[in-house]
């Protein structure tokens, strides 16, 4: 059974080192935000968000024709139909979501070759969909490399450097959505960003009170992936009980009287 309660936790290597790179990639994000060196994490992240909202037309019927990242770090998703209310606040809620799964799926390495699987899958989609040139650059220079470190991982055993990258995606991820949530919806209102279109459909909403709305779920889900990432190691390194020290050797065996 999972250990929810994350008793023990902590102790063991593997979770030292976890907890460690979390707080050094947050580190590194923070300092790192505004230089341009973390220019390429900050698009990939804007593209996240764009298909955030093109995922959220899709699955409410409509149809998205175009996704476009900018240098400016703008970005747009072309769509058509569907239902407005769920799309328009689906970018924010969608990054801080998929940066939550990143960091719970790294947890394990099966974990982390999923949600990178799922990301290579996201790239390619994108690239179907007009894409702008940056973005086509962009989804190539992510495949390949996620691409690469699945195969350094897999191939020549690597283990856990898979879950290490994709708990960089979404430490990083995680955090620029909360600092771009803050810079955009709270500490003043941008016109045309997604908590204005949201107080332009629920006028009784304001779009700080949007922001502070969509800032809750962006810390509640790098929360709750922290969370489940903790729960999977600890589950990974609790011994079956035929395998602990004082049971018996045999674990089908069934004592009789």
């Amino acid at each position: 059974m999972p250990n929810w309660t994350l008793q023990g936790c902590c102790g063991e290597v593997e979770e030292i080192v976890f907890i460690s790179l979390y707080a050094v990639y947050s580190l590194l994000t923070m300092f790192f935000m505004e230089k341009s060196v973390a220019k390429p994490m900050k698009l990939i992240a804007i593209f996240i968000h764009e298909m955030g909202h093109a995922s959220a037309a899709w699955l409410t019927g409509g149809q998205v024709d175009k996704i476009e990242v900018y240098e400016n770090e703008g970005g747009v998703a072309h769509f058509r139909g569907g239902i407005r209310p769920c799309i328009i606040p689906a970018g924010y809620v969608g990054v801080s979501f998929w940066a939550g799964i990143f960091v719970a799926l790294s947890g394990s390495r099966v974990g982390a070759t999923v949600s990178a699987s799922i990301f290579l899958l996201a790239l390619l989609v994108c690239l179907t969909r007009s894409p702008n040139k940056l973005l086509v650059y962009l989804c190539i220079g992510f495949m390949t490399i996620t691409t690469i470190f699945l195969l350094l991982d897999w191939l020549l055993d690597l283990d856990p450097m898979i879950q290490y990258v994709t708990l960089f995606y979404g430490v990083f991820i995680g955090w620029y959505g909360i600092m771009d949530i803050w810079d955009d919806t709270i500490s003043r209102t941008v016109e045309g960003s997604d908590a204005s279109a949201c107080f332009n459909m629920w006028p009784c909403c304001l779009p700080r009170c949007v922001g502070v709305q969509f800032a809750i779920c962006a810390i509640g889900f790098q929360a709750l992936g922290l969370y489940i990432a903790l729960v999977s190691l600890l589950n990974d390194n609790v011994q079956p009980l035929y395998l602990q020290t004082n049971a018996p050797a045999n674990r089908f065996l069934v004592q009789t009287m």
